[in-house]
């Protein structure tokens, strides 16, 4: 494995361990329909604290999912799509190879049954 694909790896490991979270997958459903707002926006729409938003929108930013800009005296959040876009092929590639291995098993399967 190079370099490249370690952090490619890494990098959808980052993705799927920030989306386990109901809170953090909630986060990005509302940054993607507002297109973005601050923790304190957000908090009004969640069962959870200002303080809590601020914690899941770090680990959603450290995954790439998400990222801030001060507007004033605020911080805006929006949805960053290239990490989600990254973890979308990874699973693609994964269920392509599955789907190939699956084809192989029932050639197999039925060359073996015979007429």
């Amino acid at each position: 494995m190079t370099d490249e694909d370690h952090g490619g790896a890494e990098a959808v490991d980052d993705v799927l361990a920030a989306l386990a979270d109901p809170t953090r997958r909630r986060l990005l459903d509302l940054l993607a329909a507002q297109g973005e707002a601050s923790a304190t926006a957000l908090a009004e729409r969640l069962p959870v604290s200002r303080q809590a938003v601020v914690k899941h929108l770090a680990v959603l930013d450290a995954a790439g999912l998400v990222s801030g800009s001060r507007v004033g005296r605020e911080v805006r959040y929006a949805v960053r799509p290239a990490a989600l876009d990254a973890t979308a092929r990874w699973m693609a590639a994964l269920a392509a190879d599955w789907d190939r291995r699956l084809a192989r098993i029932k050639r197999i399967a039925e060359s073996a049954e015979g007429p």
